[in-house]
């Protein structure tokens, strides 16, 4: 077919088109009249009566002006339409002149044709027009303007505006346009423009087009209207129509836009500049193919949810970025992107914050501390929410308070498989089924490991799923016995095949520090490659570092040798002066430890030294196989337990799947160290399915269930036991209901948990109208922000606790120190997370008798009535026998609350860790939970009248905790742009300080050196 052929059929098409897509959506054409005149009933149009028929769905020219001939004829008897909808205020026609309508007829066609023209070169067939808002252009930062930014965009920005020229041209901004059928650039919008005749200028393009000529279409007929010897009635009306068939195909053609994901450019729908960007900011050339297919599959086209599924290490979540991408490029929707850690947080706000940057959107971080409820709301810019568990739980009930939830184009979950870990799981699974009851059009993407029940989950959030076993690097699974290898095999009988002896000669010594020939399997790889050994225990990871560097050769000292004291000045300036003493021992030769007890910034700069390659070996926990992406060449498994539990399957793959870097490595390779013992055990461990997801909503007696349906009826998402039930079908609990509700039913647990809340005085039941009490109120929105502090429980009885605290609190609250605010706000879900030694401390002359004696004697009082009093704890300290026992759980808050109480005194986190023998990274952790749940009591008396003197109290220490300094420099630390040069000022000075080190003599430890 001929390029005219195919333009004469699209224009006599496109007239159907339009009418099909308004008889769809039920428009009706309504006259408008812009003024109106004065004249008796004699004089007035008629017309039928209104209500005695519908309006049809969209009316020709023909039917109304025959419908209008049969109204002449009707009597005088009928009614009248109003003044208001008289189209041409006091002229009547009656010269009935066709000659301005013939003209009308080919205005119209011939403008039409150009529309066509120009539509095709679109690829009309999507039935979407470009406005100026779909070009982007390949510079934003001019649009940007004064708005506040998150630090890591803001400090992005100023790199990029520090050394960016910016282009200047109106044929630098556009980017080029798909042809879904021929996969080639097309014209942009000011390419495809044709130049206009006469007055010159720059026309607008179809829509403008069709608007402009509908505009002078108008002015000719209100013209023709003033003068009664050329003008017509039916020219009036004919033009009304027409502008009418305009209004409705513009708004049909951008109700059909809306329906699929519009298509701005080559790189999988968006522009080529992400591509570009992707190749400069990650390195990124091209994508592998399963990525490729699972972008192009038609469920993604369609905007259905999807739960995609690889081995670790495949490329998840580069698909999910491209897809949240689209979102906010495309269909200007905000998207949120949950991950199970603040290290995963952190690490993806940094890696996308450029990207924000680039292409015109924020990237906030809602993680410990950070986020703000309900977000900001942005007129002309789209967010990314990169979110914790529990953050994004509390983010989308606080966009469904606000009635927001809208706004949420895109959901990404992360690490899916975690619906079934304890009460995190039970918060995810509240946080999906929240979005899929309340926002019809938010796409849900779930990406996981492979799992053995994933028909359930595609059940649970109406899911297709796509999965794939591919991994970019070939891995190696292998078990170690005695001195022997094997390599993992389900083919053989036992699991396990022959593959090699270890060739490494021991001394005796070597053989009694070393008995599971550690040192000889990871010098084998470093520092040529990189490994990671994981341990049981933190303490484990610690002492296997420093046997390590025992026995490793001196050649280790020498490699990047500037890097590594660069790295130990580093950790000397964020310990304030002080570095731990087996880091300091370990980094020279290249091995770090990594686990939970560092501080965040310890953990960022050792993962930072590890990815560049100044430290070839890190000890690890299993916390870091779920954490950032750290890939090793060998991957050292220490002992099949994780503390006293043995692996599971997930656990398992997790830790072995860091094992081999695509683009470095060309395999990978993982060693299980077994005992004897375990080897049956261990057999079933690297060849059983996959661990099947189960909800845990009923876990602990319905806990996760109860809190469930007090947010429900708080948020009014329902207000009767029906709406509930209907709510309930929405979770992966009613899908496994016949597993899990063997005692007893859904509906059933229903009714105990609604009767447990009406006991509790959190509810109220009039008749089946279920309604929140004022404590209920507080209580539900103390659980969703109670549950971002620590291990995300949702107990309601915490809030009741709370409540009873704060009331005693009252009655005799200590005002000249902080300490007894410092135990209200002290988390309850650490309490369990410490055991005090107290002969510990005793021994070592920094035992808690002398805490005491410290404290004043109004905070000594204050301890008394809390219920830890002085003699108590002399008595405990001394090792004696207390007749009275004292609450463990309210002396373990006192103990953490004297913890913070002295890190707010002494505002140094190594002074605080010696003198209660506790890991830095407890102490940051319990300093940033203090802080989110000193918010989550504010919350709470704000809802309580009769907690009103807490109000400002509370106010002052949240400011206190989150910044940890004197109360003197808070006001200064608020003002925008502090942080920021406080940090430009410290690099200053710690780059100044490593040029002094480097100028020095080496002083490196020393340490006996045996030969390999």
């Amino acid at each position: 077919m001929s390029q005219k052929e195919h333009i004469r059929e699209q224009t006599a098409r496109t007239p159907a088109v339009v009418m099909n897509s308004a008889e769809k959506r039920d428009i009706r054409i309504k006259r408008v009249s812009s003024r109106k005149r004065s004249r008796d009933s004699s004089q007035m149009t008629p017309e039928r009566k209104r209500g005695s028929e519908k309006c049809p769905k969209i009316c020709r020219l023909s039917s109304i002006m025959a419908e209008q001939q049969q109204q002449q004829q009707q009597p005088a008897a009928e009614l009248f339409c109003s003044d208001s909808e008289d189209l041409f205020g006091d002229y009547d026609s009656l010269l009935q002149d066709s000659s301005l309508l013939d003209r009308l007829d080919d205005a119209e066609q011939s403008e039409r044709q150009r529309d066509v023209q120009r539509d095709v070169q679109r690829d009309f067939t999507n039935l979407r027009t470009m406005t100026d808002e779909d070009v982007l252009t390949d510079s934003i930062l001019d649009a940007m303007g004064e708005e506040d930014l998150p630090p890591s965009m803001q400090q992005f920005k100023d790199q990029v505006q520090e050394t960016r020229v910016r282009l200047q041209g109106g044929d630098q901004t556009s980017t080029p346009l798909r042809n879904k059928k021929t996969s080639t650039p097309l014209r942009t919008k000011e390419e495809s423009r044709p130049p206009r005749g006469g007055g010159g200028g720059g026309g607008g393009g179809g829509p403008s087009c069709r608007r402009s000529v509908a505009d002078a279409l108008k002015k000719t007929m209100l013209c023709n209207a003033a003068s009664p010897a050329m003008a017509s009635r039916s020219a009036a009306l004919k033009e009304a129509v027409l502008s009418e068939e305009i209004s409705v195909a513009m708004q049909a053609l951008e109700e059909v836009s809306e329906e699929k994901t519009p298509d701005l450019g080559p790189f999988f729908g968006l522009p080529s500049r992400v591509k570009e960007l992707m190749l400069r900011l990650k390195g990124i050339q091209s994508l592998y193919e399963w990525q490729e297919t699972c972008l192009n599959l038609p469920s993604v086209q369609r905007r259905k949810n999807l739960i995609y599924s690889l081995p670790t290490s495949g490329g998840k979540t580069l698909v999910a970025e491209i897809l949240i991408l689209r979102e906010l490029l495309c269909r200007k929707k905000d998207a949120l992107f949950i991950l199970p850690y603040v290290s995963l947080v952190q690490e993806k706000v940094r890696g996308l914050a450029s990207f924000g940057v680039e292409l015109d959107f924020l990237v906030e971080e809602y993680a410990g501390s950070k986020g703000r409820f309900p977000p900001v709301k942005r007129k002309d810019r789209r967010s990314l929410y990169v979110a914790t568990i529990e953050k994004a739980h509390s983010l989308v009930n606080s966009l469904i308070e606000n009635q927001r939830i809208d706004d949420l184009g895109l959901v990404v979950v992360d690490e899916l498989h975690m619906l079934g870990d304890g009460s995190r799981g039970a918060i995810i699974e509240m946080t999906l089924a929240k979005v899929l009851y309340t926002a019809k059009s938010t796409q849900i993407i779930g990406m996981s490991a492979t799992l053995g029940n994933i028909k359930d989950l595609q059940t649970f959030l109406r899911a297709e799923n796509y999965s794939n076993d591919f991994r970019p690097v070939q891995l190696k699974e292998y078990v170690k016995l005695q001195d022997t290898i094997y390599e993992v095999d389900p083919k053989e009988e036992d699991c396990f095949k022959f593959s090699r002896l270890l060739n490494f000669k021991y001394s005796s010594s070597m053989q009694k520090l070393d008995p599971d020939h550690i040192i000889a399997m990871v010098t084998e790889v470093i520092p040529k490659h990189s490994c990671l050994v994981f341990c049981p225990t933190k303490k484990n990871c610690e002492n296997v570092g420093g046997l390590i560097c025992r026995y490793l050769r001196k050649d280790f000292l020498l490699l990047h040798e500037q890097q590594k004291l660069l790295l130990l000045s580093q950790l000397k300036e964020c310990g304030r002066g002080s570095v731990c003493p087996v880091l300091s021992r370990t980094v020279p030769y290249g091995v770090a430890y990594h686990h939970s007890g560092l501080t965040g910034e310890e953990r960022r700069l050792l993962e930072e030294a590890y990815t560049c390659g100044t430290l070839c070996l890190l000890t690890c926990t299993s916390t870091l196989a779920a954490g950032v992406n750290l890939p090793a060449r060998r991957v050292i498994l220490r002992s099949p337990y994780l503390a006293a539990d043995f692996l599971k399957r997930s656990q398992y793959k997790q830790m072995v799947g860091r094992a081999g870097r695509a683009g470095i490595d060309s395999q990978g390779e993982s060693i299980l160290i077994l005992q004897e013992k375990d080897r049956l055990t261990a057999q079933t461990l690297v060849s059983a399915p996959m661990e099947k997801c189960f909800s845990n909503l009923l876990l602990d007696e319905g806990k996760g269930l109860r809190s469930l349906i007090l947010s429900l009826i708080g948020l009014n998402i329902t207000w009767c036991v029906q709406q509930l039930q209907d709510f309930l079908r929405c979770t992966l609990l009613s899908v496994q209901e016949e597993h899990l509700c063997v005692q007893t039913s859904l509906k059933e647990a229903l009714q105990l948990s609604l009767n447990f809340l009406q006991e509790n005085q959190l509810i109220i039941r009039e008749g089946e109208t279920l309604s929140v009490t004022r404590l209920g109120k507080a209580t539900y929105k103390v659980c969703i922000i109670c549950v971002c502090i620590s291990s995300g429980s949702v107990d309601l009885l915490y809030s009741s606790v709370l409540y009873k605290d704060l009331s005693k609190g009252l009655e005799g609250l200590m005002l000249n120190s902080f300490l007894h605010l410092l135990y209200l706000v002290t988390p309850y879900t650490m309490i369990h997370q410490v055991k005090p030694d107290w002969m510990l401390y005793y021994t070592q002359h920094q035992c808690v008798i002398h805490q005491f004696t410290l404290l004043s004697a109004a905070e000594q009082k204050m301890s008394a009535a809390v219920g830890v009093p002085e003699s108590f704890v002399a008595r405990r300290a001394a090792g004696q026998t207390v007749r009275k026992s004292a609450n463990t759980e309210v002396v373990s808050r006192m103990y953490l609350a004297l913890v913070l109480f002295s890190l707010l005194k002494d505002l140094n986190l190594w002074i605080v860790s010696d003198r209660f023998q506790m890991s830095r990274g407890f102490i940051q952790t319990l300093l940033s939970s203090s802080s989110a749940f000193c918010a989550c009591v504010l919350h709470f008396t704000e809802e309580l009248e009769e907690f009103w003197p807490f109000r400002a109290l509370l106010t002052e220490l949240t400011r206190r905790l989150s910044y940890c300094v004197t109360s003197e420099l808070i006001p200064l630390m608020e003002v925008a742009g502090v942080m920021e040069m406080l940090l430009r000022e410290k690099a200053a000075a710690l780059q100044e300080e490593v040029d002094d080190l480097l100028t020095l003599p080496k002083d490196l430890p020393s340490a006996p050196l045996i030969a390999l």
